[in-house]
């Protein structure tokens, strides 16, 4: 018997794979593909999920692959200057095509020890006191203390599971394609530019050399089917839109979206929990879907290898849905406000130009990028200093940055004090003691973090300070 199953190899299953790895955890991802499916589909990373490739020591590759970007557009595609003084030592996003991110995070749990089983369709699941058993496609059956179903909006897991998924259905939906055109930059500039003026879900985004990705509003809902348009479908649609079809050939990708909003009601059933589009899905706007399964799997990974290793203290693998399950719901009803903002009518028209005038005070730019990035999120913890419960930017100190401490996935202590101790929890909790003068600014005088990053204390007390290493670490030396 393995430690845990993770259904679905895609950015989720393969964040959740490594985060469980680095804490030793057993781990064996069940893919339904032979190959990784070569479709771009998201479209790169947010400044939290940046955030956390750094936290983890992967910044590096991904700037190798991604193009950075700091322009607006994020809320609406509403066309916007990037927001000065966001609460972020990386102020930008990385743009790449799904596949390229996928393709990093394989190899990063792969590297970690991950076992990643290809053409593994999982068709059903049981669970009693002691484990998880799974039935695939062929037959054989495999078992785990735990498993999490990060298989996608139409989860497997999900619906074995029963639990409901309640929201809305579509009511409009988008259609997209990767492909070569004969027209040139400036002319997808400008025809674009006309046909926005009346469907703000028109545009197109270079996507390899020569491949562009052209999006256009479809004539009508196909519902919760997977119906794929055919390049002539998708042509004549973009005819009769903008006059043209940019010539548009060689298709590597075809696809159709829409607005439908639904969320699980519940994301832990026992040893069985939910991640991902698994758990929600929501119209794609300013690209949330991808940033907001990463940080699902970021929460949740410690929480479930502390449950493993066996010193979790009680609740901490509740907290996994008592914290994120409120983040997906404030997710989804910001992309139902962007929603009604891409219609194609004279009311969404009139909603728009009143965001456009909105988005150029700071404070309300600031606010909604914030809100798409997740550099906002705050977790409850209770009353306390302003940054408990949210996540502390890589702050300089005197032996470096802070990030660089933490790709190891344990607590940290940062304490400027110099008198305190984390003796009973140093098997989870690395110590440092150092000075930051950002950390001066904030009147932190130590910063107790989780293995996510996120502030679980800040004082200059030894009681207190032991009192939520035990909230968040355990018993002692246990």
């Amino acid at each position: 018997m393995t430690d845990v199953i993770v259904v679905g190899g895609g950015p989720t299953g393969l964040m959740l794979a490594a985060e469980l790895r680095l804490a030793g955890v057993r781990t064996v991802v069940l893919e339904r593909l032979t190959e990784p499916s070569g479709e771009s589909r998201g479209r790169g990373l947010h400044v939290r999920s940046v955030e956390v490739m750094d936290q983890r020591g992967l910044l590096d590759r991904f700037h190798e692959v991604g193009e950075r970007f700091s322009v607006g557009g994020l809320f609406a595609t509403l066309v916007t200057s990037w927001p000065e003084g966001m609460d972020t030592a990386h102020p930008y996003g990385l743009a790449m095509p799904q596949v390229v991110t996928e393709r990093v995070l394989t190899e990063h749990a792969l590297e970690l020890g991950t076992e990643l089983r290809r053409g593994c369709e999982l068709v059903g699941l049981s669970q009693d006191e002691e484990g998880v058993s799974v039935e695939l496609a062929d037959g054989s059956r495999l078992r785990a203390r735990y498993l999490v179903g990060c298989d996608g909006g139409r989860s497997t897991v999900r619906k074995l599971l029963g639990v409901g998924f309640p929201g809305e259905p579509a009511r409009f939906e988008t259609m997209l394609a990767d492909v070569e055109v004969t027209a040139t930059p400036e002319t997808l500039a400008a025809v674009t530019a006309e046909v926005n003026k009346l469907h703000p879900r028109f545009g197109f985004f270079p996507v390899a050399d020569g491949v562009y990705r052209l999006i256009a509003p479809a004539a009508e809902v196909a519902g919760e089917r997977a119906v794929t348009p055919t390049l002539e479908e998708f042509k004549a649609r973009l005819r009769e839109l903008a006059g043209t079809d940019f010539g548009a050939h060689s298709p590597r990708w075809l696809s159709r979206f829409g607005d439908a909003s639904r969320q699980a009601e519940r994301y832990r059933v026992g040893r069985v929990l939910l991640a991902g589009d698994a758990a929600h899905i929501h119209l794609p706007a300013g690209g949330q879907g991808l940033n907001l399964g990463v940080q699902d799997a970021f929460n949740l990974g410690w929480k479930l290898a502390a449950e493993v290793n066996g010193w979790a203290p009680q609740g901490l693998l509740d907290s996994y849905h008592e914290e994120r399950h409120p983040v997906g719901t404030k997710v989804l009803a910001n992309t139902r406000a962007q929603s009604a903002l891409m219609e194609d009518d004279a009311r969404a028209r009139a909603l728009r130009e009143l965001f456009a005038e909105l988005l150029e005070f700071d404070d309300v730019n600031r606010y909604l990028t914030g809100l798409v990035t997740a550099v906002d999120v705050r977790y409850d913890f209770g009353e306390g200093h302003p940054l408990l419960g949210r996540r502390l930017r890589d702050v300089r100190l005197k032996r470096g940055r802070l990030y660089e401490l933490t790709h190891g996935g344990r607590g940290l202590l940062l304490d400027q004090t110099g008198r305190l101790s984390t003796a009973g929890w140093s098997d989870r909790v690395d110590h440092v003691v150092d000075v930051s003068d950002e950390l001066d600014e904030l009147n932190a005088p130590a910063v107790l973090l989780r293995p996510d990053g996120h502030v679980a204390w800040v004082g200059e007390e030894q009681g207190e300070l032991e009192r939520e290493l035990g909230r968040w670490f355990g018993t002692a030396g246990g």
